[in-house]
């Protein structure tokens, strides 16, 4: 297989600063080529998010460059996968945590990360960062880690009410601000034509699952410029309806 992608991130209208951090990674492996892309949305007083989410993206990303051909030949696994990104993530709750407590402030971000490898996907999810797959519609493939999410689980509140209640952003873990992280993982198959979806919350409060399909189906982005320039639409459309949030996308097609 073979990957077009792209990714955008904007500061909004409101912030004064991006605290999302994007990695995007396709390389050669000794099984072929994979891809790598990650979206972090960071929290945190001070504008200290973005330290937050790029600490967890420079872990990942020396990860995917030093380690992953190594997980490959040893005999690659969803385990073994998920073993070592739990590691990696478990240091930087640590890490970021110590740091948090040294300087008086609490800072944190999301993590979702998808690995394409072979024909299966594999995702990590903390937080409500969220991954899709664009097939025949728009298809959510992650759950959000939110108190709204958890009362729509219980039946103690409807999709309608969680879109308006007050502590709809309210997270039950974050990395660098929880106690103790417990990793969401998912897994399935690819199939060629699939356009691959991670985004920020910011990107889709205010837009649909059916206009993010009519502008990042396969259909809709035949070139890398498509993508990029389809990206950048949606986000724009986004803060023209008054998304207060830093905006990041980041898409991945697969090609025969």
């Amino acid at each position: 297989m073979n990957f077009m992608v792209t990714a955008y991130s904007d500061v909004g209208i409101v912030k004064e600063n991006n605290q999302d951090s994007v990695l995007v990674q396709v390389a050669n492996s000794s099984a072929g080529k994979v891809f790598f892309g990650v979206v972090c949305d960071g929290m945190g007083g001070l504008q200290k998010g973005e330290l937050a989410s790029a600490t967890v993206i420079r872990a990942l990303a020396n990860w995917f460059s030093h380690d992953l051909e190594k997980l490959i030949e040893d005999g690659f696994s969803q385990e073994a996968l998920a073993d070592e990104w739990e590691k990696i993530v478990l240091e930087c709750n640590n890490k970021i945590g110590v740091y948090g407590y040294e300087h008086g402030i609490q800072l944190g971000t999301t993590v979702v990360t998808l690995l394409i490898f072979g024909d299966k996907y594999y995702i990590m999810n903390i937080g409500d960062s969220r991954a899709y797959c664009l097939r025949s519609e728009t298809i959510q493939l992650t759950k959000d880690q939110t108190y709204v999410q958890r009362e729509m689980d219980a039946g103690r509140m409807t999709p309608e009410e969680a879109r308006v209640n007050p502590n709809r952003n309210v997270l039950l873990q974050c990395v660098g601000a929880s106690s103790s992280i417990v990793p969401a993982y998912y897994t399935g198959d690819v199939l060629p034509g699939d356009v691959f979806m991670l985004c920020s919350d910011g990107f889709r409060h205010v837009i649909t699952p059916e206009e993010i399909y009519e502008n990042l189906s396969a259909e809709a982005v035949i070139t890398e410029d498509d993508m990029t320039e389809r990206c950048k639409y949606l986000v724009e459309l986004n803060k023209s309806r008054r998304e207060p949030d830093n905006i990041s996308v980041l898409l991945a097609r697969v090609l025969p």
